[in-house]
């Protein structure tokens, strides 16, 4: 499955189940809890990887649901979306969001 066959749910929690399997020592810490809990810690650790590498959490889901050459394609139509949306400059969106293109 390419990533665009998938949806944003679908692409996240792909991602989560890889990122588990390089969160060893976060599913130890975690494994008596419940299920849910499980799962939010497991969020919150995303979150927090994602913040570690200088992404957003659905870049770093992208990251983990493509090829290299396909995240920074994508990632890079992804924030020209957002830019349009807000209707801010292509420039001066990577500049506030520390892009380098």
């Amino acid at each position: 499955m390419t990533v665009k066959e998938l949806t944003q749910e679908q692409r996240h929690e792909e991602a989560l189940k890889k990122y588990v399997l390089d969160a060893s020592k976060l599913m130890d810490e975690i494994k008596d809890l419940p299920a849910d809990d499980q799962k939010d810690q497991i969020q919150w650790a995303f979150e927090d990887e994602a913040e570690a590498q200088g992404l957003q959490p659905w870049e770093l889901t992208l990251k983990y649901t493509s090829t290299p050459e396909e995240f920074e394609v994508k990632r890079l139509e992804l924030h020209k979306e957002a830019a349009e949306v807000l209707g801010v400059e292509w420039e001066e969106y990577c500049e506030m969001n520390n892009l380098v293109v």
